[in-house]
């Protein structure tokens, strides 16, 4: 369906050449920022094809089981046979030839077959086994539908972490928390709908800051990026200047802005280009308040590891903390960042990318994100937030049940894990399955336009009809493709 949907309403002089739309008579009746955000309330509404609910916001496609989105992303791809997909057969095979007609990999340097240098144990009622690189979240194995059977198209990490953002292998398309904030509207007006955290020396995975882009859609929906733990988590949040110099600066972008609003027909960079504004005057007060933690208890500080002798895992966990209070604030989606041991090719944008050294940098990744994920869960159920926040850990790919060299592995598309908690998901489950070997799926076969189709639906929308009319045609999220993972959701 289109993003605009015009109306009937006769043409009114001085808003530009026939433009009879009920955005013209807003523009008219009211003034400055006023019309703008109504135009925008409106718009959002009708992309849905629904109006609008009792706070002012566009109406889901459907009931909805969540509201708000986690997205713990490990870039680098982590091993789905070191972490929750135990495959026993690898021990048989260890050191031995590879069995079977591999695809070439990303360096075609292949060596062995690679048993894991971790066991695995069940955990919980549901018995799932996950791999001793992940005592903690294995304690939280009854909140999560784990996915053994994720594939993705692309095998090198920039095209991998577009994909796995975008639907699309390239920049230029909106990332899923864009598309998100487009579909459902903000729930707060202190803060971006959709934010990236940072901390310590964590980097942006390769292909940089247009995965969190807004693309096509309205530039209020881009992300923006807070390194949580510097003095000024965003540059310039602290004013440099009177907060009446800074009123008197809006109040002249606002009356050019309406003057030019005047001589066009398609308003809605404007619109973005004063919601941003007036977001960033709010942020000023917001974000320091955000990063203050002084009215957390020790305890909590403790449980997500903010007093842990590694600093990388003090640093992820503020991430985790902080993505907590961003939810308390009504933030649409939040996506958090690893940091970097630069250990056998796992560098600053893609930490788990262990082509070398898989036991030590795994070791090391996974004892980072280990303890501050499960506190999240912890935390989030315990405030009663995890029924309505969908908390999504994934990365690019997976990797090889066969060495890469000695003592790494390579990239593996072809069948990996990932897992979802929180916000109607079925807890305790496992879908899918790859192979005996752990090498391609085998068992119910998923992609990406089937994660992100599963997420929009447990969130309300219906992945078909969210579109965006850009170039001549609707676009999508999940492109053409994605089906829902009902067996994953909890109804």
């Amino acid at each position: 369906m289109s993003n605009h949907h015009e109306s009937n309403l006769p043409s009114l002089r001085g808003i530009g050449p026939s433009r009879g739309t009920r955005r013209a008579w807003l523009q008219q009746a009211a003034s400055g920022f006023g019309w703008l955000a109504a135009a925008s309330l409106l718009n959002q509404a009708t992309r849905l094809g629904k109006a609008d609910d009792a706070d002012g916001l566009p109406a889901p496609h459907h009931p909805a089981t969540a509201k708000q989105v986690i997205f713990c992303y490990m870039s680098g791809g982590v091993s789905q046979v070191d972490s929750f997909d135990p495959k026993p057969a690898l021990k048989q095979l260890h050191g031995q030839p590879i069995p079977f007609a591999a695809a070439r990999t990303q360096f075609n340097n292949n060596g062995t077959m690679m048993a894991s240098p971790w066991g695995f144990r069940p955990y919980g009622e549901s018995g799932i086994e996950v791999s001793d690189l992940f005592p903690k979240l294995g304690q939280c194995v009854d909140k999560m539908a784990i996915v053994r059977s994720m594939t993705a198209k692309f095998s090198e990490h920039a095209q991998g972490n577009f994909f796995m953002h975008t639907g699309f292998p390239f920049l230029g398309h909106p990332s899923a928390g864009a598309w998100i904030n487009y579909g459902l509207g903000s729930m707060t007006d202190e803060l971006p709908g959709f934010c990236v955290l940072g901390s310590g020396d964590s980097t942006v995975p390769h292909g940089g800051v247009s995965l969190f882009s807004s693309g096509f859609l309205p530039a209020n929906h881009q992300a923006s990026l807070l390194t949580v733990d510097r003095d000024e988590p965003l540059r310039n949040v602290r004013p440099r200047e009177l907060d009446q110099v800074q009123q008197g600066r809006l109040r002249f972008l606002e009356q050019a802005d309406r003057e030019f609003a005047r001589q066009v027909t398609d308003t809605d960079p404007i619109e973005a280009a004063i919601r941003n504004y007036e977001m960033a005057y709010r942020m000023q007060t917001a974000v320091p308040d955000l990063v203050d933690l002084s009215d957390e208890t020790q305890a909590t500080r403790e449980m997500y590891g903010l007093e842990d002798p590694e600093p990388k895992t003090a640093a992820y966990g503020r991430q985790c903390l902080l993505a907590r209070r961003l939810i308390e604030r009504g933030v649409r989606f939040v996506e958090l960042s690893c940091l970097a041991y630069n250990l056998g090719g796992g560098n600053g944008a893609n930490p788990w990318d262990h082509h070398g050294a898989l036991q030590e940098g795994h070791g090391k990744m996974a004892h980072q994100v280990d303890q501050p994920l499960a506190a999240l869960l912890t935390d989030l159920e315990q405030r009663g937030l995890l029924e309505s926040t969908l908390v999504v850990w994934a990365g690019e790919f997976g990797r090889t049940p066969f060495s890469q060299g000695s003592d790494g592995r390579d990239h593996d598309p072809f069948g990996f894990s990932i897992w979802m908690a929180g916000g109607g998901v079925k807890g305790g489950t496992v879908y899918g399955a790859t192979d005996e070997l752990g090498y391609q799926a085998v068992e119910d076969p998923c992609d990406v336009y089937d994660l992100w189709a599963t997420v929009l639906h447990a969130l309300g929308l219906d992945h078909e009809r969210l579109t965006y009319r850009h170039a001549g045609r609707d676009f999508r999220l999940t492109d053409v493709h994605g089906r829902v993972l009902k067996q994953v959701l909890g109804s």
